[in-house]
């Protein structure tokens, strides 16, 4: 079966593309580094991560990006014999500025070298490149618009100002007029502007009503590239926002596939909400999800008719994933990323012996954190490391840490306080932007090696440690929710997700280390 989500744990705003019989699907990556995920399959069940393209500071440099900034909505397709990725790189997320820079990239290989960035506008983001059947390009983007509200194309949409394109050349750049070819629905919020041709016929489907439970996929056509477009008779191809009983909710910003029998698929983001002490979360943060279609009169709806994707579909059986538990000795394991800056050899090294981190800056940076994390990908999971780390003093600390963003975080630290020496606790910040933080009492430890683990079952959980002997709980029973989208204090959702990883930090700025010798992540049964 094809079990959504396809593509579990943080992967939003899917661009999906096929080449022959290999599918490819890149998917958001915001501030973790490197930058896009692109997944590979060929039988659109088993998904295996086989690139992250923007690997260099060439390419990309997120050092001070605020949190849910950086690598919005990538664009991948293939044409003339190459990848072509599309990506914005968001520098502010508050305020009336956006600050959304878009550039393209190119590899003859998906696992392969992938080419310094082609600068092509700052107008807005979710940025898209169509490769028409006469040779010609033509980018897309959602246009921003920073003016009072309602001073744009349709007062309805904020400052989302319709969606533009433009014809665009590989040497040449952007050329002719700007064109504003759809402003949307009144459901507003109108981005993610993907084009296709089928029959005659310009295809544009695009996201709408944000990133939360309101967000759809809404289709429109137009003989013409430039329109005029006209809304689909539903007005949106797959919403989940008239259902919200439904286990996936969310369901928005995706592109359309077929495959080489014609069959025909759209992808989706979604999120699996699960109830907490202050409603509902969805600690994975937004996925990836595939929904079979079908064609009427020029039309595209889902199988089966409605506007919710179902859960399941047929398809070839499921093999097992990669194994989930690492000696952290010769290389990083594959489904890691640290977060923002494009030279990790100074915020950790593999020795051979174990993965050394190198304390840099708090919790709370934006610039450079010494912190390497894999995503959540289930409600309920089991994760433990191995630590040898001797700090100095209490600004020196190195541990585990459950992490949403520098202001949504637990963390299981060992330190050093005076008169206690060595020992245990935990620091939290649970949703607030002042980032006040949370300390348990200090925990004793012994000399030597410890293990420090983490039980997370849905809206709790619960840090442990140990040292050759079973394992003891460390500080109260926490929670979780916190750690999501919708957790916190005030309107602090995000677009990313959570996830658990290592830690360290130094905060005389002298660089100290911790060895982390291994890593385990495990879904509970």
């Amino acid at each position: 079966m094809i079990e959504n989500p396809v593509l579990r744990g943080f992967n939003a705003d899917p661009s999906i593309c096929r080449v022959g019989g290999d599918y490819y699907i890149a998917t958001s990556t915001f501030e973790w580094y490197p930058g896009v995920q692109i997944h590979h399959s060929r039988d659109l069940v088993n998904w295996r991560l086989v690139a992250r393209p923007l690997n260099r500071a060439s390419q990309l440099d997120m050092r001070g990006n605020p949190d849910s900034c950086g690598v919005w909505a990538p664009c991948l397709s293939h044409a003339d014999g190459k990848f072509w990725l599309v990506y914005t790189d968001v520098k502010r997320l508050d305020g009336a500025f956006k600050d959304a820079h878009n550039y393209i990239v190119t590899a003859e290989a998906i696992d392969g070298y992938w080419s310094d960035p082609i600068y092509v506008t700052s107008s807005g983001f979710d940025p898209s490149l169509f490769h028409d059947d006469d040779g010609r390009k033509w980018f897309t983007n959602m246009r921003w618009n920073h003016r009072p509200i309602g001073s744009g194309l349709n007062p309805a949409q904020d400052r989302f100002d319709g969606i533009e394109v433009q014809e665009w050349h590989p040497e040449r750049g952007l050329l002719g007029e700007v064109t504003t070819i759809y402003t949307g629905t009144s459901l507003g919020l109108t981005e993610a502007p993907h084009l296709f041709k089928r029959n005659g016929w310009y295809y544009l489907t695009i996201a709408e009503g944000g990133t939360g439970y309101d967000h759809a996929v809404t289709m429109a056509r137009s003989r013409k590239l430039h329109g005029p477009y006209e809304t689909h008779p539903n007005q949106h191809l797959m919403t989940a926002r008239f259902a919200p009983g439904n286990p996936i909710q969310r369901v928005g910003h995706g592109q359309y596939v077929e495959t080489p029998e014609g069959e025909a698929f759209h992808s989706y983001l979604c999120g699996r909400p699960v109830q907490g002490p202050h409603g509902a979360f969805c600690a994975m943060g937004r996925e990836t999800g595939l929904a079979k279609c079908m064609w009427v009169e020029d039309w595209l709806y889902l199988e089966g008719g409605g506007l919710v994707p179902p859960a399941t579909l047929p398809g070839p059986a499921r093999v097992p994933g990669p194994p989930t538990a690492h000696d952290l000795t010769n290389s990083l394991p594959a489904e890691f990323q640290w977060l923002r800056t494009p030279y990790p050899a100074r915020i950790f090294q593999m020795t051979g012996q174990a993965m050394r981190l190198t304390g840099r800056e708090s919790l709370g940076s934006w610039f450079e954190q010494a912190l390497v994390a894999r995503r959540q990908e289930d409600q309920a999971y089991h994760a433990e490391t191995t630590i040898l780390a001797d700090p100095p003093n209490w600004q020196r600390a190195a541990g585990l840490t459950t992490y949403y963003n520098r202001h949504k975080f637990h963390a299981a630290l060992i330190t050093d306080e005076p008169q206690i020496g060595r020992c245990a606790r935990i620091i939290s910040c649970i949703g607030d932007p002042t980032e006040a933080l949370t300390f348990t009492d200090p925990v004793p430890l012994p000399d030597g090696p410890i293990t420090l683990s983490v039980k997370v079952d849905r809206a709790s959980q619960q840090f442990f440690w140990a040292q050759g002997g079973a394992a003891q709980p460390l500080g109260p029973l926490l929670d979780a929710s916190v750690i999501s989208d919708e957790g916190g204090r005030g309107e602090h959702a995000s677009f990313t997700g959570a996830f658990v990883g290592i830690v360290a930090y130094d905060l005389t700025g002298q660089g100290w280390s911790a060895d982390f010798t291994r890593f385990a992540y495990h879904p509970a049964a």
